[in-house]
């Protein structure tokens, strides 16, 4: 199940961030439930009717003059305004270096345009027009004592996550060999079984039964665990166990990229002999829009699943490095043929 978040209030964002980056609420707080809204993807602007093209370019109009098409975050920015602007010691320099003409016409720039929320940084004093302006405009100004640049990578970090398309998938959720790994497969097939036996070997546990991933860079999916599954585990026959209490804090892992898929399936011998004895049953999923490694092991009595889960983490490595064990293989089959043919 899929799930994306497309708002974000400024009083949620500063109750959720005032803490870590000591922000005070200087003047315009009846804009608290101004909302950031997640940035537009260029195709949304093209038209998806050809035979409507009056309603389409309506469509985009609104959208334009939306704050759709405004970035998230950025210093201040007169001509391409982000949605929170942050002003700093060299904003405020530039600001004071104005006449009070120019002056007045920039601040005024800056709340006519698609800015919800600003904050001034590097412990400035915040210009008396700013909050004027903010009290009338409604709009919420801030200050912080932190600079400028890290606030805004701070904050950047944490509304792309906030924003990240995110997906719920069923499995158990597990950090071995410092790798994220997905442990699949029917229901009953032993998937928690196997976490616990993993566990007591000294990997660690991030979700069991729903853990959610969000895709926060092209490349990176973030697996994590809802709040209300935090250390606990289901196993049958024993019920709920809170992990935490009985291993220690080490035994959990809060976050991890999801770099491999384990996928247990029960086989019989018809099956088992369909599985290709040099290349092993290695496929692809597709999450989020990336192609995720994915390793089908056979469930069968005798099996030793955990030393397998650890090994196929292991060869994954390998593999991610640049090794390939079947290739090296079958190349010095070959050149042992070539040598005997000689």
């Amino acid at each position: 199940m899929s799930e994306i978040n497309n708002k974000l209030a400024i009083e949620e964002l500063f109750n959720i961030q005032h803490e870590r980056l000591s922000l005070k609420w200087i003047a315009g707080k009846e804009g608290g439930c101004k909302t950031l809204i997640r940035e537009v993807s260029a195709s949304i602007n093209e038209p998806t009717n050809t035979d409507n093209k009056e309603n389409s370019n309506e469509n985009k109009q609104e959208i334009e003059n939306s704050p759709l098409d405004a970035s998230l975050i950025g210093h201040l920015n007169l001509i391409h305004p982000q949605q929170i602007q942050i002003i700093g010691g060299m904003e405020i320099k530039y600001l004071d270096g104005l006449r009070d003409i120019s002056m007045q016409d920039a601040i005024e720039q800056i709340f006519r345009g698609q800015t919800i929320c600003i904050i001034v940084s590097d412990n400035c004093d915040v210009p008396t027009a700013l909050k004027n302006k903010s009290d009338e405009y409604n709009i919420p100004l801030f200050s912080t004592s932190i600079n400028g640049n890290k606030l805004a990578d701070t904050l950047h970090y944490f509304l792309t996550n906030f924003f990240a398309d995110m997906l719920t998938l069923h499995g158990v959720y597990m950090e071995v060999m410092a790798i994220g790994v997905l442990i699949t497969g029917p229901s009953g097939i032993g998937k928690s079984e196997l976490a616990l036996e993993l566990i007591s070997r000294g990997h660690r546990l991030i979700a069991d039964d729903a853990p959610k991933f969000s895709k926060i860079a092209p490349d990176i999916i973030n697996g994590t665990c809802p709040k209300s599954l935090q250390d606990f585990l289901e196993v049958r026959g024993l019920g709920i166990i809170n992990v935490r209490e009985l291993f220690g804090d080490s035994a959990i892992k809060k976050n991890k990229y999801l770099r491999l898929i384990i996928n247990l399936q029960p086989m019989d011998k018809k099956d088992h002999a369909l599985i290709d004895r040099l290349e092993g049953s290695y496929d692809t999923r597709n999450i989020l829009d990336m192609n995720i490694p994915e390793i089908t092991l056979p469930v069968a009595p005798g099996r030793n699943l955990a030393v397998m889960l650890e090994c196929a983490a292991r060869n994954h490595i390998l593999r991610d490095d640049g090794y390939d064990a079947t290739k090296i293989f079958a190349r010095r089959q070959e050149k042992l043929i070539k040598s005997k043919e000689k």
